[in-house]
């Protein structure tokens, strides 16, 4: 990741023209940091099968990592959570204005999808990559999942609404990037679809936790605003602090379980980025 680290950094989306402000605003919110885990499981599943195509699957890592981070924008707005602070860093609208920082969310999620078409990869590949970034990332999931949130603020959906809530708008871009890797690597439909449903669970311990920091952490420890949940439907406002706890005790026993099946070469590449994930909840008790 040390590698794909310095390509994005030497690879960010530039528009120069007698803007102001607009191409510096376009790669501040990427340069802030963030954990970088969908390129990761992307890059991991490219490494496991694939590694002589590691170099040519960054661009496609960067499209997700950008695609995330537009929506990541756009839900800092003061129209959805109107937070103040992520990565560590004013928010785009706070540090540049809301117009910016709509346009800004605007590029990056079509930007995304020109590193696919222009990745070193063969046409047929990059149509799939395409085709899954835009579900995914759109009304098969993530905006779909945020539609929901948005909507139902201040109305308690039952459990099984609250899991396809996070299923969409968290899960469903992680498990897409652990398919893309698939894809990349030239792994077949079967093979695309388990890595798939892993990334489902994935994603909805990866939501419970982070519910559980916006709950336990200040803004400043969590880089990003934080206990501002209080109308939404996270899991802790469902099933409380522990039930939380316990419900991601489930969850990365499954996972635990599910990698325990994996061939050696993805495990080995898996485990390094998961480990913090899924040893969390059993520190945090």
């Amino acid at each position: 990741m040390t590698d794909f680290e310095e390509y994005l950094r030497k690879h960010l989306p530039s528009a120069p023209s007698f803007h102001p402000i607009f191409d510096e605003a376009l790669g501040a919110m990427l340069v802030a940091g963030g954990k970088r885990f969908r390129p990761g499981l992307l890059l991991a599943v490219v490494e496991a099968y694939a590694p002589l195509l590691l170099q040519s699957a960054y661009p496609v890592a960067m499209a997700v990592e950008m695609l995330h981070t537009y929506s990541l924008i756009h839900d800092d707005l003061p129209v959805m959570d109107d937070a103040d602070l992520r990565r560590g860093e004013p928010t785009l609208h706070e540090r540049y204005d809301e117009v910016t920082a709509v346009l800004v969310g605007d590029a990056l999620n079509t930007h995304a999808f020109y590193l696919i078409a222009d990745a070193p990869l063969h046409s047929d590949v990059k149509v799939a990559l395409v085709k899954e970034l835009a579900y995914s990332g759109g009304i098969g999931g993530m905006v779909l999942g945020q539609a929901i949130d948005c909507h139902f603020e201040g109305e308690k959906l039952t459990p099984k609404q609250v899991d396809f809530l996070h299923e969409y708008k968290t899960g469903r871009l992680i498990a897409a990037s652990l398919k893309m890797g698939a894809i990349v690597a030239g792994l077949d439909e079967k093979a695309q679809q388990k890595l798939f449903d892993f990334g489902l669970d994935l994603g909805l311990l990866f939501q419970i936790q982070d519910d559980i920091i916006d709950a336990t952490q200040s803004s400043e420890d969590a880089g990003k605003t934080t206990g501002n949940d209080e109308d939404k439907n996270s899991y802790i406002n469902h099933f409380g602090l522990q039930g939380s706890r316990d419900r991601a005790d489930a969850l990365a026993v499954k996972i635990e379980k599910q990698m325990d099946r994996f061939d050696t070469p993805l495990r080995a590449k898996l485990e390094p980025i998961l480990e913090g994930y899924l040893n969390r909840h059993k520190i945090e008790k």
